[in-house]
């Protein structure tokens, strides 16, 4: 089978959900995927930072044989002898207290959710049901019916109403806003450090310790998202960090199993999440022994390799070299770390056309919000490989 019998019967049977490349892949390896002709390309995507370890990490397969060998799932009706050390381990890398571990960034969320409505009402004395939420325009916090009660992107609202009540919009990058929205009822702001999908829009420097001390003052909680932001993507640990900033809740997962295995978490100290109680909140499969296994290992990489001060200097150099690229498309190139994205002007014609420009020349990178250009390789790039495709993507920023 080639390319185009993939694709076609992928149109066929799946659900189109979705506005792929069409790229095939059937292997990878650290920064490169390879098509089902053999193609090679430079993945700029990192599966929205899930791979920041790079594709099938030798070191987290070998932990994913090891212990799928032995026992995968038992549920959380048992204990089992992975998820107390991912516990551990986990904690003493962000310094949280606790976690909760779900699958995807948007159950991990929702956890989130649930765990600020609580302290709400069990600690801050709302009334019941009355708790609310503020969050960013422009957010993306997954694809669930609560989260997008949080969007304001109408494509993701559409028909997919009536929404989950509780929460309150402000515009992005402004604390001021924040300080306003709050009311007595508010249990928690949500932000993101950095949105990514959102076009990677880097807020203004200061923006989140000031939220952060306008919560502490006003008896509100601070969560971050740092799904995709967070484990070494921007050059720390996580986003906050590069305003010194301690959110009361942290969520991650995409890179918490360097893209082997469905992961994600909520990090917070003992008086928060010590609030939940057996039977309010869980999942089959959260916390099984597998993804505890390969979470395991996919923190030692992330600091046996200094991965996250790899994306620090790295994203240094990648960004700065992309700001010196002539181009009357280019309206600004922004970013931290290895995250990075080049928006391009309206009269540009829209970022697919240069995405598929792009793969023509062996790099793959995605659109987001049709305009940005979103460039976040694997951690393990090494700078040789960002000076192969900076002349290709010169070349593509300068079409006609």
């Amino acid at each position: 089978m080639n390319t185009q019998d993939y694709i076609q019967l992928e149109e066929r049977y799946g659900a189109h959900n979705y506005h792929p490349l069409d790229v095939v892949i059937s292997r990878a390896e650290g920064v490169w995927v390879y098509d089902v002709e053999g193609r090679r390309y430079l993945d700029c995507l990192s599966a929205y930072s899930a791979v920041n370890q790079g594709h099938v990490h030798p070191k987290i397969l070998a932990a994913l044989i090891e212990q799928a060998s032995k026992v995968t799932l038992t549920s959380r009706a048992f204990r089992n002898d992975q998820l107390p050390l991912f516990y551990k381990e986990l904690s003493e890398l962000t310094g949280y207290e606790m976690s909760l571990p779900m699958n995807s960034g948007a159950e991990a969320v929702e956890t989130a959710l649930k765990l600020a409505r609580k302290w709400a009402y069990r600690v801050k004395g709302v009334p019941r049901y009355q708790a609310e939420i503020i969050v960013a325009a422009g957010n993306f916090h997954g694809r669930t019916i609560s989260a997008i009660s949080l969007s304001t992107e109408p494509l993701y609202r559409n028909d997919f109403g009536p929404f989950t009540p509780g929460f309150v919009t402000v515009p992005y990058g402004d604390a001021d806003a924040v300080a306003r929205a709050i009311t007595p009822n508010t249990a928690a702001v949500l932000l993101e450090p950095i949105q990514g999908e959102g076009g990677v829009i880097v807020p203004p420097q200061g923006y989140l310790r000031k939220v952060a001390e306008i919560c502490r003052r006003e008896h509100v909680l601070f969560m971050a998202d740092e799904i995709q932001t967070g484990l070494g993507r921007t050059g720390k640990l996580f986003a906050a960090q590069h305003e010194d900033v301690r959110p009361d809740v942290t969520i991650v997962g995409k890179a918490l199993s360097g893209g082997f295995y469905p992961i994600s978490a909520v990090l917070a100290d003992r008086p928060l999440l010590g609030l939940f109680t057996p039977g309010e909140h869980g999942s089959t499969f959260g916390g099984n022994p597998l993804a505890a296994a390969v979470g395991r290992a996919a923190l030692r990489v992330l600091v046996e390799e200094n991965l996250i001060q790899r994306a620090a200097e790295l994203g240094g150099y990648f960004l700065e070299r992309l700001s010196e690229i002539p181009s009357r498309h280019v309206k600004e190139v922004r970013g931290r770390g290895l995250l990075i994205g080049v928006e391009l002007k309206p009269e540009a014609g829209g970022a697919r056309r240069f995405c598929e420009a792009l793969q023509e020349r062996g790099i793959l990178a995605k659109e987001t919000h049709q305009h940005v250009i979103r460039l976040a390789p694997p951690l393990v790039i090494e700078k040789e490989i960002i000076d192969w495709a900076l002349p290709k993507i010169q070349e593509v920023l300068q079409m006609p």
